[in-house]
């Protein structure tokens, strides 16, 4: 996601500095080039060699030290940046870029710099919520600076409250955000993911395998990309996507409710969600007993949430999943047809590194105007990204969705 980026890395003087350390590890480990300013009082709690080991590449602490003969430093790194990230960033530091003060190497880079900047405060509780504070956050925010707010919890100053340092993975994920383009900006996105369980007793049900990554994905990536996403999920075993509000069903008349209650507002539709077609026409009171002989269960249909929405799109955009295991081609394109789509994702679930519980795909991409895609196995990160990609090239060619 970083690869080829140059980030340029402030970690200032509080005890939060040590996760830090983990914050390089994190981007260096999606390919971006780190390089390490430390204030002199972030010395004091973690060591320029740790930096340094982690980043391969020398930290930097003086104002007036030269990076090479020719290079001022803090115009050479703030030249290189693609992004600035300051974790921990305490109080002082965010006073002092609010005020326009560049008396170090750290504020005086920032104040050069043309990058977007990320700021991640970790401070007391009580400082964090202090109105001068507050102001210069307010003030910052209007400059477009960036902030990967701190969260609660107990501070090592025996305080409890706002002020702790964000995850270092959430920092990296804002990170990511903040390089991605914007071109699902003012986008209502919906996605679905994941299975529907349908109990048979209460010990009991009918499912499948979905896990869900093909749609957590696909939130991820449009939140990334300026959209306001919800997130509709079956049971899954994975975090909830930062920054996507995120609605947590179980059965498909659950995942039905909550479709249809945000569908209206949405702009695009992703329906990545394994839902069941069929559910015990009866569900037991108590736990069926083993007895003698076979069982005949009884099944009855589920709604069609995806042909359902068909019918009363507007000027929504949706896009379907097909996961088959036979004609897959033909398969999604009366898929398309009767559900009137925008497009569909197909897959073929038998295909080795393809459909449930892995984390690459190898899918075929049809539009409603018939073009097909095939494309290759990838990781479904990736894969989420071209389908985005689509979805904004069929937009923006004018394109008018399916009517219903």
């Amino acid at each position: 996601m970083l690869r080829e980026k140059t980030i340029v890395l402030g970690v200032t003087g509080g005890i939060a500095a040590y996760k830090a350390a983990e914050l390089v590890r994190l981007l260096v480990k999606q390919g971006a080039a780190v390089h390490v300013i430390m204030t002199r009082a972030a010395t004091e709690f973690v060591t320029p060699l740790t930096f340094q080991t982690l980043s391969a590449n020398p930290v930097h602490t003086e104002l007036f030290s030269l990076v090479e003969e020719q290079d001022i430093g803090h115009i050479s790194l703030a030249d290189r940046a693609d992004l600035f990230i300051v974790a921990p960033a305490t109080a002082n530091l965010i006073g002092k870029i609010a005020a326009g003060i560049a008396d170090d190497l750290l504020s005086t880079t920032i104040m050069a710099t043309k990058s977007p900047v990320l700021l991640a405060p970790a401070m007391n509780t009580n400082m964090y919520l202090n109105p001068i504070y507050r102001e210069n956050e307010e003030k910052l925010r209007r400059h477009g600076y960036l902030f990967a707010g701190p969260v609660s919890g107990q501070l090592a100053c025996g305080w409890e409250g706002e002020g702790k340092l964000q995850d270092p993975a959430i920092i990296l994920e804002e990170a990511i955000c903040a390089l991605s383009p914007k071109d699902l900006g003012g986008e209502q996105v919906l996605v679905t993911a994941g299975p529907t369980r349908e109990e048979l007793d209460p010990v009991r049900y009918l499912s499948n395998h979905s896990s869900g990554k093909m749609g957590y994905a696909i939130a991820v990536a449009a939140r990334r990309r300026g959209a306001c996403v919800t997130l509709v999920t079956g049971p899954v075993c994975l975090d909830e996507p930062h920054g996507v509000e995120t609605i947590r069903v179980v059965s498909a008349s659950e995942m039905r409710e909550a479709v249809l209650g945000r569908f209206e507002a949405s702009t695009i539709v992703v329906k990545a969600a394994a839902v069941a077609d069929y559910r015990p026409e009866t569900r037991a009171g108590n736990k069926i007993k083993k007895s003698v002989g076979n069982m005949v269960l009884n099944l009855a249909r589920t709604h069609d949430i995806l042909a359902e929405i068909g019918r009363h799109k507007t000027s929504q955009f949706i896009v379907g999943f097909a996961a088959e295991t036979e004609d897959l081609a033909g398969n999604a394109v009366k898929k398309i047809a009767e559900k009137k789509l925008d497009m569909i994702v197909a897959n073929d679930v038998t295909r080795e590194g393809a459909g449930f519980a892995v984390d690459t795909n190898i899918v075929k991409l049809i539009s409603r105007d018939g073009r097909v895609e095939d494309l290759p196995l990838m990781a479904k990160e990736s894969l989420a990204d071209i389908i985005l990609d689509r979805v904004v090239e069929m937009k923006n060619q004018g394109r008018r969705p399916a009517s219903g």
